[in-house]
């Protein structure tokens, strides 16, 4: 069973995900829904995966990110696992 089945209110959240139209009003959805210490956790997470799908060292995406070395290890642990939603987009967005 999927996590979007287990919890009824992520399963809430992704559908309204799935009704954002464009960037724009993606930007304008996530700066309401979160807070902006969270944008900028998540743009640091995305900028790690991104830096990892392009294999660069960890010293070298904290350098680039001044990420703390258990915050790369924390996304790379996500960003490794076969079914990464993280490598998924990033396919995606490299395509």
């Amino acid at each position: 069973m999927s996590q979007v089945n287990e919890n009824n209110s992520l399963g809430e959240l992704c559908k309204a995900l799935l009704q954002v139209k464009d960037e724009i009003e993606y930007e304008k959805f996530l700066r309401d829904l979160c807070t902006p210490r969270e944008l900028a956790n998540l743009t640091e997470r995305w900028k790690i995966a991104s830096l990892l799908y392009d294999n660069l060292s960890y010293r070298e995406i904290g350098r680039r990110t001044q990420a703390s070395t258990s915050t790369i290890t924390r996304v790379a642990r996500y960003a490794q696992q076969l079914n990464s939603g993280y490598k998924l987009i990033l396919d995606r967005t490299r395509e």
